[in-house]
């Protein structure tokens, strides 16, 4: 390898696009397009980097097994980045073995933590950690450590483990001064904010203040009945009823833990749960059924008993009864939560992790965008979605996966 090709690759390493793009800009042999490739993807511009890429795999010969299987991960990463959460990963363990067998472990182990990395937006928290647990900390080189961490601690904050999430964020920190790579050190900061910003609001005794992760954390180990509005549980302990697809009853169980320890009348319950400003006797024929349903449904948990002028929630072993709500909520809140984190979005990918339909998905973003809250770029399936950053919102805690100790 020559010596301009060895600079370039050491200015990408230091984080330094433009320095390697001084070096390589105006060849085209194959080692120069891969590194010109990983610059244009280090200054943002994924679509050019995707093609200088695939120009380079093609560019390597058949013996060069090594080198395509490096593209192939370069490429992985950017499809990370841009949020294409399809691209095939079939190709990224062919290449990793690759890699194995040839002996790169370094780049074999990042191909590894790219695949925890996706595991961990998807929300499949489980996954994840297998993955990452092929890993040897110790053995990795300072930006994959830092890489590493942070995500061991994005599946801490996942799960409200926060003092294991603000442990691994130092080993980050630390790691990514040791690799001196700006980006890193900024994705460090990023998650440390999160950490420490207000992550829900809890409702008791009529009400409300912020609670940050931790305080979230301790609220879910007491003994308080807690119902959860950013997971739409109702939880107490260890044990949890998931209302996550009966929107109807949790509403209801919701409206009557905001009341708590006072009952909720039958109008009041009608009007919002049902969201109709009339209420007549079948509404109050369905909000019976709804009522006994919930009752069934809560059985393990608390009662729900019938009163003069509507409806009270009893709590079983619980001494206190608490709403968790998120800081910030409206309608399609789940997407804008994914969407805070500043990177752009393909329709498909928000749909994967929301676990929706991309339909749905794109309705939802279709009138995000009319209320001008997220905005979009380019056509077709090279449509990215992009929103501001929402003061408030901690996207960890809101992206759908298993509760807190699953």
């Amino acid at each position: 390898m020559d010596a301009l090709i060895t600079a370039a690759g050491r200015a990408l390493s230091a984080g330094d696009p433009l320095g390697a793009l001084n070096r390589v800009a105006l060849r085209d042999d194959a080692p120069a397009l891969a590194l010109r490739g990983i610059a244009m993807a280090q200054l943002g511009d994924f679509t050019r980097a995707r093609l200088l890429l695939q120009r380079a795999s093609r560019a390597f010969g058949a013996r060069e097994e090594t080198a395509r299987a490096r593209c192939i991960v370069a490429e992985a990463e950017i499809a990370l980045a841009s949020r294409d959460l399809g691209w095939p990963t079939k190709r990224l363990d062919s290449a990793r073995a690759t890699l194995e067998a040839h002996g790169d472990l370094t780049n074999a182990a990042h191909a590894r933590s790219l695949v925890a990395r996706r595991l961990l937006l998807l929300g499949r928290l489980g996954q994840a950690e297998h993955a990452l647990a092929q890993l040897e900390p110790s053995a990795l080189p300072p930006a994959l450590g830092a890489v590493h961490a942070l995500t061991v601690a994005g599946i801490a904050l996942r799960r409200l483990h926060t003092e294991t999430a603000r442990a691994a964020l130092e080993r980050a920190e630390r790691s990514a001064r040791l690799a001196g790579v700006p980006a890193l050190l900024a994705e460090v900061e990023s998650a440390c904010l999160a950490l420490n910003a207000p992550a829900a609001r809890l409702v008791s005794h009529g009400q409300e203040h912020l609670l940050q992760l931790h305080e979230v954390e301790a609220l879910l180990q007491s003994k308080a009945l807690v119902i959860d509005a950013c997971r739409h549980a109702v939880r107490d302990g260890d044990a949890v009823v998931s209302l996550a697809t009966r929107p109807v009853l949790f509403a209801l169980a919701r409206l009557l833990g905001e009341a708590w320890p006072a009952d909720v009348s039958r109008d009041a319950l009608i009007a919002r749960a049902f969201r109709t400003r009339f209420a007549d006797d079948s509404h109050r024929i369905r909000l019976r059924v709804e009522l006994g349903r919930l009752r069934a449904a809560l059985a393990p948990l608390a009662g729900v008993r019938a009163t003069p002028r509507g409806y009270l929630l009893e709590p079983g072993a619980a001494s206190e009864v608490a709403v968790l709500a998120r800081p910030i909520e409206g309608k399609h809140g789940e997407v804008l939560a994914l969407l805070s984190d500043g990177e752009p979005w393909s329709s498909s990918a928000l749909a994967m992790a929301l676990g929706a339909s991309q339909r749905n998905t794109q309705r939802a973003l279709e009138a995000l965008a009319d209320a001008g809250k997220v905005q979009s770029f380019g056509r077709g399936r090279a449509r990215r979605w992009i929103a501001p950053s929402v003061p408030g919102f901690t996207t960890t805690l809101l992206l759908p996966g298993p509760l807190p100790g699953a």
